[in-house]
């Protein structure tokens, strides 16, 4: 891309935000310092204090979200806001706007599509050691099954490309999202890349939406989905070599006692290993059947990101 151009890309800063009105006009203002001529726009998720207020008066162009959850707000960003370069960041004052300028070089420069900022705390308060370990151990199991080394899948702090945002088709409703994104990325192996950036404590007055069980578990639920949507012949697999084994280790006192007498006083177990054995043939088919169905669905997703324009 030539300086000219440069000048010319349009940047957007996404901020979803709910109940932020202590943090969102230092993000508005920080924002709008590193990125003079980017369009700032905050989508306020229904809340019931002065947020929407703060940041209109803060300088940024407002969108009420009435449908709660941070999937739904990606939803209305991705498909009404039209820009060249969008900046993704949460509206907790928690991420470095300092970084956004490198960020963005860092997408205009690799060609990518999507670059995340792998958070770094500065401070104990910043990052508690549960989510710390339960975002790694979500980005271990995401690693594994794509096969790809991811640092920090749940970031709140991403820049897109036009390709990425207008071909992504946004399905999650809450905070799984950000999972869903990265699957998006690895599933048609778009270029990507992740770097380090400072991630501070909240601001006073802030309190996280995130409930580290609850939505651990639903990230969690929604990584096995995804596992059994996007890799549906290996997920099968797995599930029939289970059911398979299960039914081996039952058939096993029962071949030996026929074996030795002839008889089968087991019954129930033998019709119940055979009732698994056939299971396991039926899952391992179904993985044969819904890998060529995904493979069509993905060719799909890629001719839309391909009917995008490309950057210059």
């Amino acid at each position: 891309m030539s300086q000219n151009d440069e000048r010319k890309a349009r940047i957007a800063v996404l901020v979803p935000c709910y109940n932020e009105a202590a943090a969102i006009a230092g993000v508005v203002h920080d924002f709008r310092r590193v990125l003079p001529d980017a369009d700032i726009r905050v989508f306020d998720n229904a809340s019931s204090d002065d947020t929407a207020a703060v940041a209109l008066a803060a300088g940024a162009v407002v969108h009420g979200v009435g449908l709660r959850g941070k999937g739904n707000v990606v939803r209305r960003m991705f498909a009404d806001v039209d820009a060249d370069i969008y900046v993704l960041v949460d509206g907790d004052g928690t991420y470095d706007a300092a970084s956004a300028p490198r960020l963005i070089e860092l997408l205009r420069s690799e060609r990518c599509d999507m670059v995340v900022a792998a958070r770094q705390h500065t401070s104990a308060d910043a990052y508690r050691r549960g989510h710390v370990l339960g975002n790694r151990m979500l980005t271990g199991f995401l690693s594994w099954i794509f096969g790809r080394a991811c640092v920090d899948i749940l970031s709140g702090y991403r820049i897109f490309s036009r390709r990425f945002v207008k071909s992504f088709p946004v399905l999650s409703a809450g905070f799984e999202i950000e999972t869903e994104i990265t699957v998006h990325a690895l599933e048609l192996r778009l270029p990507m890349a992740e770097t380090e950036t400072p991630y501070r404590e909240r601001p006073a007055g802030s309190t996280s939406k995130l409930h580290t069980y609850r939505d651990g578990f639903r990230i969690l639920l929604t990584m096995v989905r995804l596992f059994s949507a996007e890799r549906p012949l290996l997920f099968y697999s797995l599930v029939a070599a289970l059911l398979a084994l299960t039914s081996i280790v039952l058939m096993i006192p029962v071949a030996i006692t026929f074996f030795e007498t002839g008889l089968v006083p087991r019954f129930p177990t033998a019709i119940l290993s055979t009732g698994l054995m056939l299971l396991a043939a039926l899952a391992f088919f179904a993985g044969g059947i819904l890998d060529t169905v995904t493979r069509g669905r993905r060719e799909l997703k890629m001719m839309h990101y391909l009917a995008q324009r490309a950057p210059e």
